[in-house]
This record gives C-alpha cells, structure tokens and sequence, in this order.
C-alpha cells in the first residue's frame, strides 16, 4: 500500500510530518554519537600506540638475543601498533566522510521535508480558494438575481399601468441592463462549478496522489541512503577478534535486513485513511427557479445578451491554452536536454518508484531535482490545461447548438412588450398565392430532410442559394431554411397559433407557399441578415426517399443502429445493405453517422464498398450500400481456415493494399482498418468499409478519449501524440495482414490493451503466424516501424504484395 492511496487525509498528513521530524532528531543523535565514537577511537588508539612503545623498550636485549619468546613478543607488539594505527585511519574516515555524508544527509532531508510541507499547503490553499471563489460567485449569482427580481416587478406593474413616455424607456432600460447581468454572471457560475469540479478532480486524483507518491520515493531513497551510510560506518568499526567478529555479524545482520520498500509498511498501515471522498459541486437550481425557464442549471445560456461574451471568453480561453502548451513543449525541451524525459514519462504517466537512489554520495543529485520540478510543473500545467479545454468545450458546443440561426432574445417578455406597444396596427397580407404543387414537403425537390448542417454548407456555394431541412433541437423537430448569404444562414420556420408558417413578414398556410413568397417577392428573410432567396438547390442524385427503399432481413448490427439487407423500389432485383441511425441518438452522433456517406460518394473503386445514396428526408435516416455477399472478412477468415490457400490469403492482403492505395491517394485516413472492417465478395475479392472513423485530409489531430480508438490496431504515435496520417493506417495493415495470415485469430493474444501498447512502446512485435511467407512476414515489420517515416506507403506496398502473389503456392 503507498503514501498515494494511503495518506491522502489530514490525521495522515500530520502523523507523515511528524514521522519526518523523528528522522531529523535520530539523524541529529547519530552525528552527535559518531563525533563521540570517532573522539574516543582516536583517544584509544593513541593509548594503544602508547603500550606498544613501552612493551618495545626491552631491557637486556643482549641477554635475550636468539629468544623465541623475545621475538614473538616483539612482533605481538607490532601488530597492536598495527592495530593502532588501523583504528586511528578508521576514526579519521569515519569523521572525514561519513559525517560529512551525515550532514548532508539531514540538511536533505530537511529541505525534501520543507518541500513536501509547502507543496501539499500550495494544493490545499489552492482548493480553499476555490470553494471560496464558487460561494464568492454563488452570493454574486443571488444579488443580481434579486435585483433582476426587482426590476421585473416595477417593469410589468409600469406596463400593467398602460404608461409611456421616459419613466418606461428608464424601466426599460434598466430592466434589460439587470437582465444581462444576471444572465453573465449565471454562466460565469455555470463555468467556475465545471472549472471547480475539474481542479477538485485533479487535486484528488492526480497532485495529491502525485505529491504523496514522489514524497514516498524520496522518503525510500533517503533509507536507501540512509543504510549504505550504516553500513559504512560498521565496516569502518570492524575488528578481526572472534569477540567483535560476533558482534560485527549481528550488526550487519540486522543492518542487512533494512528494506526501503519495508521501511514505511508498519507506518502505512497505523496511520492509513480512507480516500478522500470527491467534492460535488452542483448547481443551486434555486437560483434559476424565477428565471421563466431561460436559465437552465449546468446549462451556458446562448442569447442576444450573451453570445458576444461567450465568444470572448472562448477566445480567451483558447489563447491561453496555446501559451500553456508552449510553456509545457519548453519543459519538455529542457527536461530532454538535461536527460529527464523518463522522469516526465514516469511523473505524468502516474509515477512509478525511482530505480536509484534521490541522494547520491553526499551532495544529492541535482540534475535529478531539477527533472522533478519540471515534471511537477508539467502535471500542473497539464492540468490547468485540461480545466480551460474542458470550459472551451462547454462553450464550444452551446455556440454549435445554436450556430447562424437566429439567435433567441434574452429577454423575450420584453421585446413582446415593445412590440405590443409599438405596432397596434396589424398588417394584413394578400394570401391568394396559387402553388404549382399540393405535394407533401418531403416530396418538394429542395427540401433535404434532416442533412447535416456540414453538407448543407457544401451544397450552397453562391449568394441566394437556399434549401430547407429539418433540425432537432430540444427533442423538437424544427424547419429550417438555409441560406448563402454573407456566409451561411439559417432561419427557423415560425409557427403561429393557428398553425400557419412565417418568418418576420406574413405568415402562410403552408412552408411551401411561405418559401414561394420568399422567393417570388425577393424580400429579405430577416431585416438584420438581408438574405434573399434566388436559386432553390435540389437534392443530388444519391439523396434517396425513405420511401425507395424497402427494409427486408436484419444481418447484423453497427455502433449507430441496425444493418438490413434490403431492396430498391426503382430495380427490384437489386439487392443492397442499408445501415440505419437510431432516433434516439443525439445529432452529434447522426453527424457522425452520415460522414461515412459523405466520404464515400465520391470514391470508385473495386476493393472500397460502393456507397449507392443516403436517405435524410425523414427518420431512420440510413446509408444504402452495395451488398457484399460474403459478409465480415474476419468471420469468413474463421469459417474457413482450415481450407484457405496461401495464395487466396495473399490475394486478400493484395485487395486491401489495393484499396487503401487508392483511399491514400485521396488524402484519406480511415483510422480503423482491421479484417472486422473489411467485407468478403464474389470470387474471395476484399473490399474496405466501415469508414466511420476516416477523416479526409493528410494529417488528423484528435484531441479526445481513447474510448473508440481500437488500441491492439492502432499506431503508438497515433496512441500516444493523437496524431493521425496515412503512416498509421500502414501500421494497421501491418495487423490486418496478421490477422489474414492468422486465419482471424486475434492480436496480442492474453494480452490486455494497456499492456500490449506498453509491449509495443518496449519493442515488443508478434511473432509470425504459422506458414507465413518470410517476405510477407518481413513486410509486416516494416509497417510496424515505431517511427512512422520508417514505414512504407501503400504504393510501395502494394508492388510488393503483387509481385510475391505470383510466386505464391496455390
């Protein structure tokens, strides 16, 4: 059990730091002893030197002179001048190193022990500030609110009254104003709770964890040092009499039997806690309860009264994440010039225990602390990194949400006041307009159901081209005309109470005779945008009606719904694969879904699936596809192992070269090649599908989780940078040819994700499946180059597996 899981409470903090300031005071006991120890063996060998020049003054040596019993006193005399003279060299290292290694010792300690204390106080003051930041934030939250309270209730007695003139516009203004406010400062609270909950987040889960964990490999690093320099000491009081040899024996034994990894065991487990339990910090939905349902809890607001500060903030935000990430690419340049990118791998990695010691002889490391430092500062770095992103990216989203459409008012009670005060006069509209069609909207050539506003952008490319769609916002299906107009514009259809269809002028019947209008008249949609409607843009050909396809058969199932084998109404004999989206996914993931029809449109080629349309006019919307009889390649691998010819095997690793030299060529990424990927067709032909993942463009940086990535098939730049090119599907193919070869076995066998990528990164490759040619083998390698620009592109690879299919056996 370590310091990080272990001693995250306060009772534990205390009982570390008086454990420490115990070790100072024995450290300080030792040197006293020692000083004494080396005074008193100097005092005695200078006594033993003593004895041995009065036992050689023998008298009469003339008379003894061929004594046996002379000379071996004389030479016993010797050997305890010998002995003297040992003992004094022994006192004077003990006092010329080992105290020196003392001393240095306890002033280390003191300042590892200064350090820790002044680290741990950083992080809790830095939490303390923002709980009092967020209640600080909360009582601002609560006076605007009352003071908007306040405002709403003079404003409506004002206009209950019927007055006019200045007081009103005062009211007006004043109410607006206080509006603003309390709308500022409820995102301001809604950002601070997410940037709060991050940093709790952090100091519970990384810096606390992280302090605890690098103060545990100093503490052991120190009894490492701390044992050697015991061990100096007795070997520097050894003697070679059986007596002391006795005692010398149990002292090393027990000197011996000191384990830094054991030092702190008893200790842990007296004084342990439980984890710190995280903090919530939720929203006060009190605060909200009088807001006419505008303001929602956790919510950023998007309106008339906030988009401009929203838009500040996330350009602030993001200017000052690019400075961090230069300050962290900085560090890291100065930690890989002082030798210590291992020690950042290990600090941001969750910190493994230190191989050497922290100390080294009696001046410490100073490289070394330098290298901690840095990766101290890094975590922290990271981690403030990661609390703006995270607020990027609420605002981020809040701003998609709402895009170019008209943006709602702040203060929609108000501006339905003006306007009932400024225009009593209702304006009467000729509506004898006669259509060229009663058809139903969906039927109408320039309504494109519900295509994402990605490839509405696409399709309209000069000024007045407009088409209408359907969005989702709320769970409400909403209409909506979109236009080229400076930009890209999009206007909600209005509905009025009596069911009739408007935007700013006249309201109609129905959407069609309101578009009619818009077009015919050439007036602008809106006053504020000026847009006017000039050229309707048709569906394209591969835009298919719900209502040409027939659903028969359901053959499997994809991340975003069912897959069916079906039939066109316009060729009956035609059969085709149709995946379709569930309803109740969000639209972020029916974006997703229809990109991979959007990629494959415009690709034609014998080993990629042919896309055949995309059906948007209304719910499932679905992706209609050619049919691929055989099914998934990996389960016609499985199926048919035992009668697979190496040369079949090498006509599917030639097909799916084929087909990603092509996607290549088209500055195509697919990031998820693999044989559950790949389809099986007539006469054994492979063709590439699954292009959910792909991304049209020479190089992709995600900056997400890794919770979709396929990690066993993934490229460890791509792993560990998120840096995707065409080099990483290489890497991929490499697998994918293992798995041919394998006959579907899967990769990594008994392996886990975590420890196949930390294999990987050490070097590690899998051997080649059985009866697999040595060149195809060799090729596999060289698509698992750790350095991508070691790797080979597909052009070449495909050469090489066309030229070894001829030689193959069949």
């Amino acid at each position: 059990m370590g310091f990080s899981s272990a001693l995250q409470g306060r009772a534990a903090h205390e009982a570390l730091l008086n454990r420490q300031e115990a070790e100072l005071k024995l450290l300080d006991t030792m040197k006293r002893c020692m000083i004494q120890k080396s005074k008193c063996d100097k005092e005695y060998a200078a006594s033993l030197v003593a004895v041995t020049q009065q036992g050689l003054k023998i008298d009469r040596t003339d008379d003894l002179q061929g004594s046996h019993i002379t000379r071996a006193w004389r030479s016993f005399m010797e050997e305890l001048e010998h002995t003297a003279k040992q003992i004094k060299s022994n006192a004077e290292q003990l006092e010329s190193v080992c105290l020196d290694k003392l001393a240095h010792l306890y002033q280390d300690k003191r300042r590892v022990r200064k350090q820790y204390q002044e680290e741990h106080t950083k992080i809790a003051t830095k939490f303390s500030h923002m709980t009092e930041d967020v209640a600080r934030k909360k009582s601002e939250y609560q006076k605007h609110l009352e003071y908007y309270k306040m405002l709403r209730g003079r404003f409506e007695e004002i206009i209950k009254s019927g007055r006019s003139g200045r007081k009103l516009d005062d009211v007006i203004d004043k109410y607006q104003k206080a509006c603003r406010k309390l709308h500022l400062a409820h995102n301001e609270y809604v950002l601070l709770l997410s940037e709060a909950a991050e940093i709790e987040k952090d100091i519970r889960t990384i810096l606390m964890p992280g302090l605890l964990e690098h103060q545990q490999s100093q503490q052991e690093a120190f009894i490492l040092t701390w044992r050697n320099l015991l061990q100096d000491m007795s070997k520097l009081g050894d003697t070679t009499s059986d007596k002391f040899s006795e005692i010398q024996q149990r002292i090393e034994t027990n000197i011996s039997s000191i384990s830094p990894a054991e030092e702190y065991r008893e200790f842990t487990e007296k004084h342990k806690t439980t984890p710190t339990a995280p903090v919530v910090f939720q929203f006060d939905e009190s605060l909200i309860e009088d807001s006419l349902g505008k303001l929602q809890a956790n919510t950023l607001t998007v309106d008339n009264l906030t988009v401009d500060w929203l838009k500040s903030r996330q350009t602030e935000l993001e200017g000052a994440i690019k400075d961090l990430q230069e300050t962290q690419g900085k560090l890291c340049q100065e930690q890989q010039q002082n030798g210590g990118s291992a020690a950042t791998a290990t600090a941001v990695n969750g910190g493994t225990k230190p191989s050497t010691p922290i100390l080294n002889g009696s001046n410490g490391t100073s490289v070394k602390d330098s290298s901690n430092k840095n990766s101290k500062e890094l975590i922290a770095l990271r981690c403030q990194e990661r609390q703006m992103q995270k607020q990027v990216e609420m605002i981020r989203a809040a701003l998609n949400d709402v895009g170019c459409e008209e943006l709602p008012s702040g203060c929609d009670d108000l501006s339905t006041m003006e306007h009932l005060i400024e225009n009593k006069k209702s304006v009467s509209q000729d509506l004898s307009m006669t259509l060229s069609t009663n058809r139903p909207l969906y039927e109408e050539e320039w309504f494109h159901g519900v295509l994402p506003r990605e490839e509405v952008v696409r399709l309209l490319r000069n000024e007045g081209d407009f088409l209408v769609r359907e969005t989702t916002r709320n769970d409400e299906s909403q209409t909506v005309l979109s236009v080229c107009w400076n930009g890209h514009k999009h206007f909600i259809v209005q509905t009025t109470a009596e069911g009739h269809y408007r935007f700013e002028g006249p309201a109609f019947p129905s959407i069609q005779e309101l578009i009619l209008h818009q077009y015919q008249s050439e007036l602008p949609v809106t006053g504020r945008s000026g847009a006017v409607l000039r050229k309707p843009v048709l569906r394209e050909r591969w835009e298919l009606s719900n209502d040409d396809v027939i659903l028969l058969d359901k053959i499997g199932r994809g991340n975003f719904g069912d897959v069916y084998k079906a039939k066109l109404k316009s060729s009956k004999n035609t059969l085709v694969a149709v995946k379709t989206c569930r309803m109740t996914l969000p639209e972020e993931q029916k974006r997703k879904f229809l990109q991979e029809g959007r990629i494959l449109k415009q690709y034609d080629h014998p080993n990629i699936v042919k896309l055949i349309g995309i059906c948007v006019q209304k719910q499932p919307i679905m992706i209609v596809m050619e049919l691929v009889s055989g099914g998934s390649l990996l389960m016609f691998l499985r199926k048919n192992a035992a009668t697979m010819t190496q040369k079949q095997l090498m006509a599917m690793c030639r097909d799916a070269a084929a087909g990603m030299r092509y996607l290549e060529s088209k500055n195509c990424i697919h990031r998820d090649l693999a044989a559950r990927n790949c389809l099986i067709g007539n006469e054994n032909i492979v063709k590439i599908s699954d292009f959910g993942m792909s991304r049209e463009e020479e190089e992709y940086i995600v900056s997400g989780g890794m919770k979709q990535i396929p990690i066993k098939w993934t490229a460890p730049e791509a792993l560990n940078f998120g840096k995707y090119t065409s080099l990483c599907d290489v890497w991929s193919y490499g697998i994918l040819v293992w798995e041919i070869f394998s006959r579907g076995d899967t990769p990594y066998s008994g392996l886990s994700n975590s420890r196949a990528r930390e294999r990987i990164d050490e070097g590690y490759r899998m051997p080649a499946p059985e009866n697999t040619p040595p060149e195809m083998y060799r090729l596999m390698l060289k698509c698992w180059s750790y350095e991508p620009e070691n790797r080979p592109h597909f052009d070449e690879i495909f050469t090489v597996v066309d030229a070894l299919m001829l030689c193959a056996k069949d």
